[in-house]
């Protein structure tokens, strides 16, 4: 008896460590004596010889562990974020120290990274770099890119591209600037549409190297009209009014609208007080200046140019508008001193062919 007294004490001296463990987790007093009761049935079948591996030693155990991995977990999720903070942080304050070194103050520095959200720090200054390098100062740039701040998504590679066939023009060194402030799209028009215009000006027009850059320069605005209303404007200015390339580089007339300037152009004719110059430059009365029939107001143009009311203008330039909606589509305004030439024996082509290389 005293040795089956020891075998069947053997599992009471396991029991109470299990049961421990167990009641460790339990929530409540009910559930502890089942629990009880249960392990008491366990060591019964021991006793009769099952032995102790029946009683789990395994599933407490795994309650214990699973708070431990989950929290792990929620606190990688909270720290991983940290490092690519940092690393933004400091990249962004290298560029702000860069823009500073260029001559750009905090707030536009400050601004610059903000103007066009998704822009990484690195492709902005590598747009700012560009700019710089154009001769285009710190004000002026940051100007540009306040008015377009698409410029900032160009691409470097475009960039530099664009810098270097600007160049090519003549329009570095500073002369960028009004170029940008008039007409920033220089930077991301399609190259064959500043192609298409620097061609009729050198082709149709037949404007010198140097004059094609200052009518780039001084009127920006021909990079965003139509080729062929381009020309259209520059036949006009020459062959009826009688304007020459250097006087057209001069007085800038490129870069008012075509209406403005036919509008103005024909009520002064008919008041007679314009009147085209002959081959040899002459005309029986003296025309204005383009400067006081172009840069001044529509008053003042009507005070002291044309001489006359507001309300005889309003109705020249709807009689004016009628007569546009009748005129032939390909009419052109060369096309009646050409027929006048071919008569002479000579050709208004070999004239602007002259004119052109003086």
């Amino acid at each position: 008896m005293a040795a089956l007294g020891r075998k069947v004490l053997a599992p009471h001296q396991l029991i109470p460590l299990t049961w421990a463990r167990g009641a460790r987790h339990a929530p409540g007093p009910g559930e502890q004596k089942g629990k009880t009761v249960s392990l008491l049935r366990k060591l019964t079948t021991a006793s009769h010889g099952r032995g102790p591996e029946a009683i789990p030693h395994a599933e407490p155990r795994k309650c214990v562990r699973e708070p431990e991995r989950g929290t792990t977990l929620t606190q990688h999720l909270h720290e991983k974020p940290t490092a690519p903070v940092s690393g933004q942080s400091s990249e962004r304050e290298d560029v702000l120290r860069s823009l500073r070194d260029m001559g750009f103050s905090d707030v536009h520095s400050e601004d610059l990274l903000t103007l066009q959200p998704g822009t990484r720090p690195q492709q902005l200054l590598g747009v700012v770099s560009e700019l710089i390098l154009l001769g285009v100062n710190p004000e002026p740039a940051y100007a540009t890119l306040k008015k377009s701040p698409h410029l900032l998504k160009l691409p470097i590679t475009q960039m530099k591209r664009r810098s270097s066939y600007l160049r090519r023009l003549g329009l570095g060194e500073g002369k960028l600037r009004r170029v940008l402030h008039c007409c920033p799209e220089v930077l991301s028009l399609p190259q064959r549409d500043i192609d298409s215009t620097v061609r009729v000006l050198r082709d149709k027009c037949l404007f010198t190297v140097q004059q094609v850059t200052e009518v780039l320069h001084r009127c920006p605005y021909v990079l965003r009209e139509d080729p062929s209303e381009l020309e259209y404007k520059f036949q006009y200015a020459y062959f009826r009014m009688g304007v020459s390339q250097a006087d057209m580089v001069r007085t800038d007339v490129l870069q008012y609208s075509i209406a403005k300037i036919r509008q103005r152009h024909t009520f002064l004719e008919r008041l007679g007080r314009y009147q085209t110059p002959d081959k040899k430059g002459q005309t029986q009365v003296p025309n204005p200046s383009l400067k006081d029939m172009l840069r001044v107001s529509e008053a003042e143009f009507l005070a002291r140019t044309a001489c006359s009311s507001a309300e005889e203008f309003e109705v020249f330039k709807k009689l004016l508008a009628r007569e546009e909606q009748e005129e032939p589509r390909n009419h052109r305004p060369g096309d009646e001193e050409e027929e006048e030439d071919r008569d002479e024996g000579s050709t208004s082509d070999e004239d602007l062919e002259g004119e052109g290389r003086r």
